[in-house]
């Protein structure tokens, strides 16, 4: 917790200086200090969790952005809410600087969002349900299936993307984006000298739409804590995907599939394998985000499906509906209802109730 307050004050003091000297009027523009809070209540019927409601504050996140001599964007963003010294406690989430000189080729690098499907880089904030969709969490790096430490979807590495082939109308109908990453999740160095190589291309043929696929390949690894031996075990994946959003009307669906075996605990220092879960996982969503009045008011419906052995037997199936309601652009309120039937579990049926109040700065 004292390494990220000592955080927050240089990024205060960042905003200070650019306002004060004229150096930093010269070389800094557009330097904002935002962040925001989500709080949550949230009821589970889970059968033998206890407690079966709680009140919790979901993130609370401070970030400095802005532009370096016109032509480089830099961010850093930090968690401060959490339990001290765990992966999921105070943390550097975002800390990257891109080059933006070209649209058709921005090179960005440091840690950041990893380039897989449409839904990881949407902030919480905006993301509209209860949380990101099981195979987005299973598959991006949230809680990932082979029990990677929370990473909340990013990695360290480098990467190139751009937009080009512009219409009439000076709107690009093509995209693409590739990245190198450690493999090992946020804070964390290369253990086993092997890199992840991301891709993803998608096409905007109509304004709102697009079309995407995505593709990984890479190893996620572990240094035993007494022989101090390296055990990497592969993660290959792909994914395609499908959007639009147009009038504050949001339809949103991605297919994931998984190729990788996982460790058996999420505890870095553990090496053993999780034999019972095989190398093959798969999963799925749909969404949809209707207005009932225009960036006010919504209603909205998901369901996800996330097999984490490729097979029906072990699936966890997810139906949501939910409202919300934005005050002033700022505060926001959602109230969300999810059927869960998690076939893992010997009693898979049960509900959740979900309340978030959002405030943004």
């Amino acid at each position: 917790m004292k390494k990220l307050f000592i955080t927050a004050v240089i990024l205060s003091s960042a905003v200070l200086v650019k306002a004060q000297t004229g150096l930093s009027k010269d070389w800094f523009q557009n330097v904002n200090l935002s962040g925001y809070v989500i709080s949550e209540y949230q009821y589970s019927g889970q059968d033998g969790i206890t407690p079966h409601d709680k009140f919790s504050l979901r993130l609370v996140r401070l970030s400095l952005d802005g532009k370096i001599a016109k032509q480089f964007y830099f961010k850093i963003q930090t968690q401060l809410n959490g339990t001290p010294g765990s992966a999921s406690g105070p943390r550097i989430v975002d800390a990257f600087l891109e080059w933006q000189k070209y649209d058709f080729a921005k090179i960005k690098v440091g840690q950041f969002k990893r380039a897989f499907t449409f839904e990881n880089p949407i902030a919480p904030i905006e993301q509209g349900f209860i949380g990101y969709s099981t195979p987005i969490s299973k598959f991006a790096g949230f809680e990932d299936r082979n029990n990677e430490h929370s990473s909340n979807g990013r990695d360290v590495g480098i990467q190139l993307q751009g937009d080009f082939l512009k219409n009439s109308c000076g709107r690009n109908l093509l995209h693409y984006q590739v990245a190198v990453y450690n493999g090992q999740g946020t804070n964390t160095t290369d253990i086993d000298n092997k890199k992840d190589l991301i891709g993803g291309f998608w096409i905007m043929p109509i304004k709102g739409l697009r079309l995407g696929t995505f593709g990984w390949s890479g190893t996620y690894a572990r240094k035993d804590a007494i022989t101090k031996s390296i055990t990497s075990l592969d993660r290959n994946r792909y994914a395609f995907s499908g959007e639009y959003i147009k009038n504050d009307w949001t339809f949103r669906s991605e297919y994931i599939h998984s190729e990788g075996k996982a460790f058996k605990e999420e505890s870095e220092s553990n090496t053993n394998i999780n034999e019972a879960l095989g190398d093959q996982a798969d999963g799925w969503y749909m969404s949809a985000i209707a207005p009932i009045q225009k960036d006010i008011c919504h209603v909205k419906a998901r369901y996800s499906c996330y097999r984490p052995d490729n097979t029906w037997a072990n699936s966890n199936n997810q139906y949501e509906v939910g409202v919300d309601y934005i005050f002033y652009k700022k505060v926001k309120a959602q109230l969300d209802y999810v059927r869960v039937n998690d076939r893992s579990l010997a009693k898979p049926n049960y509900n959740m109730i979900d309340c978030q109040v959002s405030v943004s700065f």
